[in-house]
């Protein structure tokens, strides 16, 4: 027992470096394609980081534990609001939550409420309508992949032309201001190496070492007694989601506040993008393998993003220096989730 903690403790550490080395590549990438953090965040970062959850989950669905691995695809997505929960109330910050661009993260926050509403259908409707099977992944699968494509468009167009009106704003500036030269496009990109790199080895170090943490944390667990359905839920969902954890530190720290929240985001959208790659290797329907217990999981992300886009969207002059009404509430939410999906499993 002592050396599985300790194991834990020290790919703990390994996936804390990674994702730090993730989230500085990414704030650069983001400066020199003059993408926008956000974008970069929902697509770029929120890729990375949840590639640890499928390589896990693919995995346990091989092994006959399709109940464990959606378990910790909607358990990473309540660990990444309650994150995103506590990082706003560590966070001094005005208007909206941790927020720069708070209609274009409301666009994102969306995008993974629809998409994790489709989700918890599936689990409630499994076995209910006739099934619809292509290519041996599910008609609800496909859904998400539908909507999740058409989504990520929408956040790619919407961030491009903020990026296209900045960047025409910055080149008038310059062109105004006598005796300053602009950066060549061809030297900004001459600079993209180095974090693509530094990117790409991060990644490399978590779709290894994510994984070994996960299993060390589910062996674990087994020890412990627990079920499936509430272990997926909160140990293995607790090491899959440490890239999300560090990497969101990281940023907080060099002041990418929207590389934040377009982590959380993007990152639970993906999330639900991953069943269709669990659908492709589990033999039968993966829906039919879950514990309808993993419903209340869904709405409770549903219910805790309403409330991270509602204070995303809510301006204020001025928020209390005592609380933060909208993490509060998120923490109730996922702390009710958790009691909730324990009793019911």
């Amino acid at each position: 027992m002592t050396e599985l903690v300790l194991e834990f403790l020290g790919l703990s550490l390994v996936v804390a470096a990674a994702g730090t080395v993730l989230a500085l590549a990414a704030d650069r990438i983001a400066e020199i394609t003059q993408l926008g953090r956000l974008l970069i965040g929902s697509l770029l970062l929120a890729a990375a980081t949840s590639l640890p959850e499928l390589s896990v989950d693919v995995s346990a669905v091989r092994r006959g534990l399709a109940d464990l691995a959606v378990g910790d695809l909607l358990g990473s997505s309540l660990m990444n609001l309650l994150i995103l929960a506590v990082l706003d109330l560590a966070v001094r910050s005005r208007g909206g939550m941790l927020s720069r661009q708070a209609a274009s993260h409301a666009l994102s926050g969306t995008l993974s409420i629809g998409l994790t509403a489709i989700v918890g259908l599936a689990v409630l409707t499994v076995g209910k309508l006739p099934p619809l099977t292509v290519f041996n992944v599910g008609g609800w699968s496909w859904a998400v992949l539908f909507a999740y494509a058409l989504g990520a468009r929408m956040i790619f167009i919407n961030q491009r032309i903020s990026a296209r009106a900045a960047a025409e704003a910055a080149d008038a500036a310059v062109s105004a201001t006598a005796g300053n030269a602009a950066e060549s496009p061809s030297h900004r990109w001459a600079g993209l190496w180095k974090p693509a790199g530094l990117f790409l080895a991060a990644t490399v170090v978590l779709v290894v070492a994510g994984p070994l943490l996960a299993e060390t944390a589910g062996e674990l667990a087994d020890r412990s007694g627990l079920g499936s359905t509430f272990v997926g839920t909160t140990l293995v969902a607790i090491a899959t989601s440490l890239p999300e954890l560090v990497a969101s530190i990281t940023a907080i720290r060099v002041g990418a506040f929207d590389l934040v929240v377009g982590n959380v985001f993007g990152s639970n959208a993906f999330n639900m993008v991953l069943f269709a790659a669990l659908d492709a290797v589990h033999e039968g329907p993966l829906f039919a393998a879950a514990n309808p217990a993993h419903a209340a999981s869904a709405f409770a992300v549903i219910l805790a993003t309403v409330i991270a886009v509602l204070g995303q969207l809510y301006s204020l002059e001025r928020r209390s220096r005592v609380i933060e009404p909208d993490a509060v509430l998120m923490l109730l939410v996922l702390g009710g989730a958790f009691l909730l999906v324990f009793r019911l499993s």
